[in-house]
């Protein structure tokens, strides 16, 4: 939100510094709390900064464009390697979150995979046909709600490979 509403009032390299900005205190507070940063968002920021810095330097928006598309590219590809070396990322990361068997695992990283695909390819599409200004709306007003649908529609898969926890009842029998 923090680059679309500064994107609308002081345009793109505004916005950039803002989302690079917005990105370092989110990790800061995160830290603050959890006394962590979580992997993804860490890699992310480090895209922001990156991208976001040659966007400004050479003030070129081009660079601040191509970000999602390498982060969510890169994403897929650490989770397909994952799955190609038997390490199931997406567990790691998600452990805390959902209690589901490996082939649940298996199945969410794949769908991912695919989403995250999905995205990558769809900025570039965006991003080299429309405006600058769409491009941003786009990210925050088609790219966030595509990603809570698909979140949402995994819940088939997290309910049918959960994994039941065994109760004190459970305890008692042995």
């Amino acid at each position: 939100m923090v680059f679309f509403l500064a994107n609308t009032q002081l345009g793109i390299f505004t916005a950039t510094i803002a989302f690079m900005a917005a990105t370092t205190i989110s990790l800061v507070i995160s830290y603050a709390i959890n006394r962590s940063i979580p992997t993804m968002p860490l890699v992310t920021a480090v895209f922001v900064m990156v991208f976001g810095g040659l966007t400004i330097w050479l003030q070129d928006e081009t660079f601040i464009k191509i970000k999602p598309t390498l982060v969510n590219s890169l994403f897929a590809l650490i989770l397909t390697f994952g799955l190609l070396t038997g390490r199931i990322f997406l567990k790691v990361i998600l452990n805390s979150a959902f209690s589901i068997t490996d082939e649940g695992w298996i199945k969410m990283t794949r769908a991912w995979v695919a989403f995250f695909i999905c995205l990558a390819i769809l900025n570039e599409i965006v991003w080299r046909s429309v405006p600058t200004d769409t491009w941003v709306t786009f990210k925050v007003f088609g790219v966030m709600p595509l990603t809570l649908l698909f979140s949402f529609s995994l819940i088939p898969i997290i309910t049918k490979h959960a994994i039941e926890e065994a109760g004190p009842e459970a305890a008692e029998g042995d």
